[in-house]
């Protein structure tokens, strides 16, 4: 059961996550958001929903805080009362908490680098019995042990290392995890091979007796050390401590004597790093970033002596970056460490990786094939090639070097996983299912796996299959999306006994031609404007752009000084680097966990970045980039529009007025087209060059101009109608092509009365069922309350042609 400390932390988390508009209270928008959210299986009506909200506002209005609604303390004791279970809606929300205590992340693990040459002495330095009761690390001449009565407590601790070991495999306590089959994604080993960590990770039991007995033991130890004769001897101590230990992988004891020798010699080298080391493996990514980051200002401030060691603080910053999602920084710091070292192949692995992360993959595959060039057994470089590979449509050579990876290390789960997932959307359904079954074998708990599976069954018309398969993912994770998944087997099903077998080789829709889709009502939204509506609503959810209010970049555009440089043309920008870019990103979307914000970063940058950096200087005009950014980001159109004309007003070329040049403007909107507008080319911006037009535009004329449905952004008001109805269901009604629940909003076509979902509606599908019509007309419905009082009006309306 969660203590009152954690819950509260939940709950706070839960309240920022639906305080959209941060103003310290869930208004009854935010709070309808919430109960939705934690219910996903529920089909709440308006009425419930406000009844519900009726009930919460009435009960705690000594929480009620006015317009803003309930206050953080009003939504902890609606937990306390009992309304609500904590942990199920955290979980349902996927949230994390930001602590600490999330220590026990994916152990990718960060490079251990051997602080020395890569030689082992073998000099007559150290006696004999010495070199072969102690690790390698301690014999090396450069970082070892000097003093003699740092050996006298490493004997020491490893004799209790040793003790509590035997006291918890005896009562079973200790147990190991083998991370072998899982994508080297981060441990770069130094230069070369290290068993410094092994494979088989263990996990100490650390709430019993026996290791409390132990710490006791080892704060004794520690209390030797500082006791020596001198800081020098003393920092010798804490550092042999720290290694024994971490080597043991006993990463939080170790870590504080890491932290006690940082505060003997705060400008030596070697502490911060085995600080940052540690913290990377206990998930403190953000801490394990700042360590590094100490640790290469003291490198460089030491002049030579410290230049063998810089490469690896390159790369393991740039793995603490990724821990926190930031792969556009962490590929500047893998650059460094290759340009410092040509054969650290880790590090050229590590970069082609994270360029492939962001969707730069002819430089990832270049990356990559340089690795497997220095080591041609390295399987986790062979994976991620196959995966850039298969991203530029180099299907065949991806797969071979998938089966090289897999033949390379036959467990590599990853590698067989994205193998299964190529197989699948070449439509080879039966050897996807053999690479998810082999996926499975590994690691019986991957849900997705399961649920890939289970579409690949179905793709190879194993429907039973493929049901039980699906079932079975539905046990591993409760996720809305498989009760969906599960309902449209079951409609599939009934549509297939209804046609007696009909349907065998006829595709279930036929697509009509755009000229036979016709509207009804001025409402009804036209199916192209829908099908460009929704691809930018699909980079919204992929970017997260609709839960970052467009009062950030307002605020961020007053407060960052942003010094003016010049582009080849002469042209004063406000430009900037695009890992800088990244931290801004990262602070706007700092809910998110660092997965969704590294796919948030390839959608912005595959889409964006790569429009406003067309030369590859890596400099991006923010100016541009807020404006761009404005018209998707979460506020009324408006308040959008606004915050546009406010970055085009910031950039140099117009600050310190009120109003815009008109060809900033007329450029603007046709860079925005290029963007979203898939039908719209880079041509467009093109034709802006070279124009003299000086006249200069107030944001009145700015917003004519934006609204604009044939030369301007009018998409926007279709955008925020999709953005209101993304939770919409219409009861137990499912689309008649693709006959999935319908949610948002339902078009109705009026002579032969079968059902579209917007997806279907804006690709012109039809149900090949029903009777094929010179032309169909379509009336758009938000809800089913829309529908019903549509009913009851039953008055004529007038068709408009698309």
């Amino acid at each position: 059961m969660a203590t009152r400390g954690s819950r509260s932390e939940k709950v706070k988390r839960i309240f920022q996550q639906f305080d959209l508009n941060s103003d310290g209270g869930l208004n009854r928008e935010e709070m309808a958001a919430l109960v939705v959210a934690v219910n996903p299986r529920v089909k709440f009506s308006e009425e419930q929903i406000n009844a519900i909200l009726d009930e919460v506002f009435r009960t705690y209005g000594e929480f009620i805080d006015g317009d803003k609604g309930l206050t953080y303390e009003g939504l902890l004791r609606t937990y306390d009362d009992g309304a609500g279970d904590v942990d199920r809606d955290f979980d349902a929300l996927e949230l994390e908490l930001n602590s600490d205590d999330n220590n026990n992340n994916n152990n990718k693990g960060i490079s251990e680098a051997a602080e020395a040459s890569s030689s082992i002495a073998d000099e007559g330095v150290m006696e004999a019995q010495k070199k072969q009761r102690t690790a390698a690390w301690a014999v090396s001449p450069n970082h070892g042990i000097v003093f003699d009565d740092t050996w006298k407590i490493v004997d020491d601790l490893e004799i209790l290392i040793k003790r509590l070991k035997a006291k918890q495999a005896k009562d079973g306590k200790l147990k190991g995890d083998n991370v072998d089959t899982f994508s080297d994604a981060g441990w770069s080993r130094e230069l070369g091979p290290s068993s410094e960590i092994s494979d088989k990770r263990i996990i100490w039991e650390e709430s019993g007796h026996d290791y409390t007995s132990f710490v006791k033991e080892l704060t004794a130890l520690r209390t030797r050390a500082d006791g020596a004769r001198s800081r020098e001897e003393a920092f010798d101590g804490h550092m042999a401590i720290g290694r024994v230990l971490y080597e043991h992988q006993l990463f939080k004891e170790a870590l504080f004597s890491f932290k006690r020798a940082c505060e003997l010699q705060p400008v030596d080298v070697r502490p911060h790093f085995r600080t940052g080391n540690c913290l990377y493996v206990l998930g403190r990514y953000r801490e394990a970033k700042e360590e590094f980051l100490l640790a290469l200002e003291a490198a460089e401030a030491g002049g030579n002596q410290w230049t063998y060691l810089l490469p690896q603080i390159y790369v393991n910053l740039g793995i603490a970056l990724e821990g926190e999602g930031m792969v556009l920084s962490a590929c500047e710091y893998y650059r460094e460490a290759a340009i410092l070292c040509p054969t650290h192949y880790r590090a050229l692995k590590l970069l082609g990786s994270a360029l492939f992360g962001v969707g730069e993959y002819r430089a990832a595959v270049k990356a990559l094939e340089e690795a497997i060039y220095l080591k041609p057994d390295y399987a986790d470089a062979h994976c991620d090639l196959a995966s850039a590979l298969h991203a530029m449509g180099e299907d065949e050579k991806a797969i071979e070097v998938f089966q090289k990876a897999i033949d390379l290390k036959p467990g590599h789960v990853d590698a067989l996983y994205n193998l299964g997932g190529l197989y699948m959307d070449l439509g080879r359904y039966q050897r996807a299912s053999e690479m998810y079954t082999r996926v499975l074998t590994l690691w019986p708990n991957h849900w997705r796996a399961q649920l890939n599976m289970a579409v690949s069954l179905l793709g190879a018309g194993e429907s039973e299959e493929a049901k039980k398969t699906l079932k079975q993912a539905l046990k591993m994770t409760n996720r809305v999306e498989l009760h969906d998944a599960i309902y449209h087997l079951k409609q599939l099903q009934k549509k297939k006994v209804k046609r007696n077998g009909s349907t065998n080789g006829e595709s279930p829709f036929v697509t009509v031609e755009l000229s036979k889709f016709k509207t009804l009502g001025e409402k009804t939204t036209q199916r192209q404007e829908l099908r460009n509506a929704l691809q930018i609503r699909a980079f919204q959810r992929i970017t997260r752009l609709t839960r970052c209010d467009v009062e950030l970049l307002k605020k961020e555009m007053s407060e960052n000084d942003v010094p003016v440089s010049y582009s080849g043309g002469g042209v004063p920008e406000k430009s900037i680097r695009k890992p800088n870019l990244e931290e801004i990103l990262r602070k706007w979307l700092n809910f998110l966990k660092p997965e969704i914000f590294q796919g948030a970063v390839k959608g912005i940058n595959e889409r964006i970045l790569s429009v406003l950096d067309e030369s590859g200087s890596g400099r991006v005009d923010l100016g541009m980039f807020f404006a761009v950014l404005a018209p998707l980001c979460s506020g009324s159109p408006e308040k959008r529009k606004r915050v546009a004309f406010d970055a085009l007003l910031w950039r140099p070329v117009n600050e310190g007025g009120s109003q815009i040049k008109r060809v900033d403007a007329v450029g603007y909107i046709k860079l925005l087209r290029s963007i979203y507008l898939p039908s719209q080319g880079i041509s467009e911006i093109l034709e802006v060059h070279g124009e003299t037009d000086s006249s200069i535009v107030s944001f009145n004329e700015f917003q004519v101009m934006f609204d604009d449905s044939d030369w301007g952004f009018g998409i926007l008001s279709t955008l925020v109608k999709l953005e209101a109805g993304d939770r919409n269901r219409h009861g137990s009604r499912v689309c008649s092509v693709c006959r999935y629940p319908i949610i948002g909003s339902r078009f109705k076509e009026m002579k032969s009365s079968f059902n579209l979902c917007s997806q279907c509606y804006g690709e012109g599908k039809v149900p090949s069922s029903s009777r094929q019509l010179e032309e169909y007309k379509f009336k758009e419905y938000g809800s089913e309350s829309d529908a019903m009082k549509d009913k009851c009006l039953c008055f004529p309306v007038h068709s408009s042609e698309e």
